[in-house]
């Protein structure tokens, strides 16, 4: 179970197809309660998170070298970054409970990923790129812009990936430069989420849940290190199209099943 969810989340989280989503759909699929396993589903996070860290040390290390040298490009990518984070931070405090309570709803993931497909396809058609070059190029109305989206991913099936990295697309920002805002932004934010669960339900976890998360975390480092890689590659010949279909094909069959169980 452990080591199947921490491929599940691998997998999905830098995916526009929504981790949590497919977290909540596989618990409930091998049986198990969602809403149990929902503080171990964010638990591992920082597996993910540290899989960014380690294929973009390099990016890492040149914006804190550029900011010890004052490099211009190297604030507004903090800059930027850190605008885009804000909003998830204020709308996860004020409205966190209420989010909680759909984390161990799979209808609303399985409606949620119909949904998503669809819009990815709409943007994926009308969206026009006009902001090249890197994160520390994007606006700073865009990076608002990217960070508000980013609140539609506390519904569970939305997804985070998805709706930054198209959020970023309908404003103009490149497809590849929409990713990477999307991998790097993914750092504050599941690091941030992660924490506040472990500081709100830490205390009741379930006896050996901190080692499984351990073991998750390890899984989904290893598998989301080979995922991303792999995505930038399949984005930049294919597109966002694949798992846009991808999303509507199994939010329908999830419908179907939760409908026939």
């Amino acid at each position: 179970m452990v080591i199947i969810l921490g491929i599940v989340e691998g997998v999905t989280e830098y995916l526009p197809v929504s981790s949590t989503g497919h977290l909540i759909l596989a618990t409930e699929l091998l049986g198990f309660k969602a809403d149990q396993w929902a503080l171990f589903n964010v638990a591992i996070q920082p597996g993910a998170v540290l899989a960014i860290v380690v294929l973009y040390w390099r990016t890492f290390v040149d914006v804190l070298v550029g900011l010890w040298q004052r490099r211009p490009s190297a604030f507004a990518f903090v800059r930027n970054l850190a605008v885009a984070f804000v909003p998830a931070v204020v709308l996860g405090l004020a409205l966190g409970d209420d989010i909680e309570l759909l984390l161990g709803n799979a209808n609303v993931v399985a409606w949620a990923l119909i949904i998503g497909g669809v819009a990815i396809l709409i943007i994926e058609r009308l969206a026009k790129p006009t902001d090249k070059g890197g994160v520390q190029n994007v606006t700073l109305m865009h990076s608002i812009g990217i960070g508000l989206v980013q609140c539609l991913a506390m519904i569970p099936g939305v997804s985070r990936s998805g709706a930054t990295i198209l959020g970023a697309m309908s404003m103009g920002v490149d497809r590849k430069t929409a990713a990477e805002f999307s991998f790097f932004l993914a750092v504050p934010t599941l690091s941030g989420a992660t924490a506040l669960q472990l500081y709100k339900h830490g205390a009741t976890m379930a006896p050996g849940m901190g080692g499984w998360i351990l073991l998750g975390s390890l899984v989904s480092f290893v598998v989301a290190v080979v995922v991303v890689k792999a995505f930038v590659s399949i984005i930049q010949r294919y597109g966002f199209a694949p798992f846009a279909w991808y999303r509507i094909v199994a939010g329908a069959v999830a419908l179907v099943w939760l409908a026939a169980r």
